[in-house]
């Protein structure tokens, strides 16, 4: 519900709203009995309490205190008043921290590769939870509109949005531990063809390594594929055969010894992983947090 306020209506509500500065001085003088005291605490001169204090009461058109020789009393009009002005500034105070937690935890929606997510997010969320734990990360995929930022994969140019570069990518071929041993074992690039290829969608990647590794007699394009590169590099940790892998995609596997790395040749992709929000919301507390520790995160792969 979108509610719209027109601005006779606003200068009306406030035009019945007394000051805040001169409520916030009645409160203090109230809670302490003393004009003197209350300067103390807001950091003021007796003489702005006290004129803050007149103004209140002409506003109202009303004596809030009693001032004897020595001491400061509230009138019965002033003792009716303390618990709602009181109960204002605690709604006040209330509201504006749920308001910043909101900002600061809450639910954060994120779209990305469901490939990236599986093999290089997902393996690192407890640390973010760790780290910020009134904060719900929520993964959807790129159909959804009511998301906070996503991660994308490709070139870097996507206009209207802030863009952080987050990954650069190589492409290797990885395997099972097994295939280093057996009937063919893979010890140089020209092995390759006893072994079944395995590929995503860009099989054309497939041609690329083996010309750049100078491996001839090896058709790039046999060997199943997958519609993921999650599939493609589950599939060679079975053993099923060999696959190139995307080097933030398998660096897990690798360091966790599902994957060994058989050739020392790599080739670099024009494509990489960024970071990307609407350059409105990207200051917002939950999306720094996020981006930042992504940037992070990042920055450690970048070092395995």
């Amino acid at each position: 519900m979108l509610i719209r306020i027109s601005k006779n209506n606003l200068i009306g509500w406030l035009q019945g709203c007394p000051p805040l500065n001169a409520l916030r001085v009645f409160e203090a003088a109230a809670r302490h009995l003393s004009f003197t005291r209350a300067a103390q605490e807001l950091n003021v001169t007796q003489a702005a309490v006290s004129h803050q204090v007149k103004a209140l009461e002409d506003w109202l058109g009303l004596k809030l205190f009693r001032r004897l020789n020595r001491s400061l009393l509230l009138t019965d009009a002033g003792q009716a008043y303390l618990p709602t002005v009181r109960d204002g500034f605690q709604r006040l105070i209330d509201g504006t921290d749920r308001l910043r937690r909101l900002e600061r935890g809450g639910v954060l929606t994120v779209t990305a590769v469901a490939s990236f997510v599986a093999k290089w997010l997902m393996p690192r969320l407890g640390r973010f939870r760790q780290r910020h734990p009134d904060l719900d990360v929520r993964m959807v995929d790129f159909s959804r509109e009511d998301i906070d930022m996503g991660i994308r994969y490709g070139g870097g140019g996507w206009p209207g949005l802030r863009i952080d570069h987050l990954l650069s990518e190589d492409v290797f071929p990885v395997c099972s531990p097994r295939l280093l041993e057996g009937m063919h074992p893979l010890t140089r690039p020209d092995d390759l063809r006893h072994h079944t290829l395995l590929h995503d969608d860009m099989r054309e990647d497939w041609r690329m390594w083996l010309m750049a590794a100078g491996v001839e007699g090896v058709d790039p394009t046999r060997g199943p594929g997958f519609s993921q590169s999650s599939m493609v590099v589950q599939a060679a940790i079975e053993g099923m055969g060999v696959a190139l892998g995307r080097s933030v995609l398998v660096a897990e596997d690798l360091a966790a010894g599902r994957l060994v790395k058989p050739f020392d040749v790599s080739l670099p992709t024009r494509y990489g992983y960024y970071v990307v929000c609407p350059p409105t919301t990207a200051d917002r507390p939950k999306i720094t947090a996020f981006r930042e520790w992504l940037l992070e995160e990042a920055r450690d792969t970048a070092k395995m």
